[in-house]
């Protein structure tokens, strides 16, 4: 079901106030993890309790929340396309994994979160004037589509180069934790599928749970047999 803003709302502030209460315990007392490092920060004065907790939301969704949707997408994804899975199942060439992972992630681009501005001058774009003052949305789920920069974008095709894609931003704005996010999924598919060969949906596409109303696009769940 799609949850309101106010579930929304609620459930965002029950994680904050976890995390809150848990960087408190590392304050009190610290390990070697990620939460005591930022506790250190609150030590040494470079940061508050409050943005510590957020801090720890953040890297929350953005370690975890993204490459545990990521897996499950992408595991649906090669199911249903058996010819390119065999590809990075039977492989020995770390090249043939590698540029699957990237095909994936432009495919996919599980990170809806549009880059919200408003133009300060007018500006000419793709033949289309932005007037001074217009509201502008970002969309890199779209600009991984883009047909001038990948050919039949809507076709999955994990020996295209990808690597222009926007899955993980650009610039200053992209993602510090890409490196992990690409080796994780390097590692997990082939891994899956040579140890369950037979692997398949237990559901048809069309019945899944997807997560529409998310900013990290997944599936609520992926029923597997094999």
């Amino acid at each position: 079901a799609v949850e309101t803003a106010e579930e929304r709302g609620l459930a965002h502030r029950t994680l904050v106030d976890y995390l809150h209460r848990l960087v408190g315990e590392k304050l009190e007392s610290p390990g070697d993890d990620l939460l005591s490092a930022l506790a250190e920060r609150i030590r040494a004065g470079e940061l508050t309790r409050a943005g510590a907790a957020a801090m720890g939301v953040l890297l929350l969704l953005g370690g975890h929340e993204t490459t545990a949707n990521m897996i499950s997408l992408g595991a649906l994804i090669l199911l249903d396309h058996p010819d390119q899975l065999a590809r990075v199942r039977d492989t020995d060439d770390p090249a043939v994994v590698t540029a699957a992972v990237e095909e994936l992630l432009r495919y996919l681009s599980i990170v809806h979160l549009g880059r919200r501005r408003t133009a300060l001058e007018d500006i000419e774009i793709g033949g289309r004037t932005i007037r001074a003052g217009d509201g502008v949305i970002l969309l890199g789920e779209l600009a991984n589509r883009d047909p001038a920069v990948f050919p039949d974008p809507d076709r999955l095709d994990i020996t295209r180069n990808a690597r222009l894609h926007q899955a993980f931003g650009a610039g200053t704005h992209h993602c510090v934790g890409q490196p992990l996010a690409r080796m994780e999924l390097q590692v997990i598919y082939p891994t899956l599928f040579r140890r369950i060969p037979t692997l398949r949906a237990a559901e048809a596409v069309d019945r899944l749970p997807f997560k529409y109303d998310a900013v990290v696009y997944g599936l609520h769940a992926l029923p597997v047999t094999w």
